[in-house]
């Protein structure tokens, strides 16, 4: 099922309707959908290089507001439905144990990592990030900064490389990014704990 959800987003770069599309994905990608906006974003960027710093924009803007909608869910409706949509991606568990035992700085720092790189999922920080009770306009400022950089990133790499460098960010930067996210982390910790 997750293979044919992917085509089918890939399929989506085709169409007369693909900036639609990207500004869909990329909206309930932070909210509430498995996959990653870079899926549509890259083939539409490579088919049309003269507007990737648009479709970055696009996909960060509604990236953004999808974050909201996933803060608000976490907030005003846990229980009614982002605790369902969490338990259909299996990711329940791991949630109620974010939320017992995270604290509202570290809340943020997994915000810019999954942000930047997937780490933990963007759907799961912006609901726990709700349910919280983080500061909604930390909150906005952060995922602008953490999508604005993922998104503007990528367009970056397109226009300096272009094809040639699709391979290395399906395959490489995301692992990169995730190495990235995790020594991030933990300096995190390691500030705090050695500080405290």
């Amino acid at each position: 099922m997750l293979r044919r959800l992917y085509d089918w987003t890939i399929s989506l770069a085709a169409r007369k309707s693909a900036e639609y599309w990207l500004a869909i994905i990329a909206f309930v990608e932070s909210s509430v959908f498995l996959i990653p906006a870079d899926v549509l974003f890259l083939p539409m960027a490579l088919a049309k290089p003269n507007k990737t710093w648009r479709y970055a924009f696009i996909a960060t803007v509604a990236s953004v507001l999808g974050g909201i909608a996933g803060w608000f869910l976490g907030y005003y409706a846990y229980e009614a439905v982002a605790k369902p949509v969490l338990e259909l991606y299996g990711k329940l568990d791991s949630f109620e144990h974010l939320r017992g035992t995270t604290s509202a700085d570290t809340i943020l720092l997994l915000l810019i990592t999954s942000g930047l790189a997937h780490l933990p999922p963007i759907k799961v920080v912006t609901i726990l990030s709700g349910a919280a009770g983080v500061n909604i306009w930390l909150f906005i400022a952060s995922a602008i900064v953490a999508r604005g950089a993922r998104f503007f990133f990528l367009a970056w790499l397109l226009k300096r490389y272009g094809e040639p460098i699709r391979d290395f960010i399906e395959k490489r930067l995301g692992m990169l990014a995730g190495l990235a996210a995790a020594i991030l982390i933990a300096l995190f910790f390691a500030v705090k704990y050695f500080n405290a």
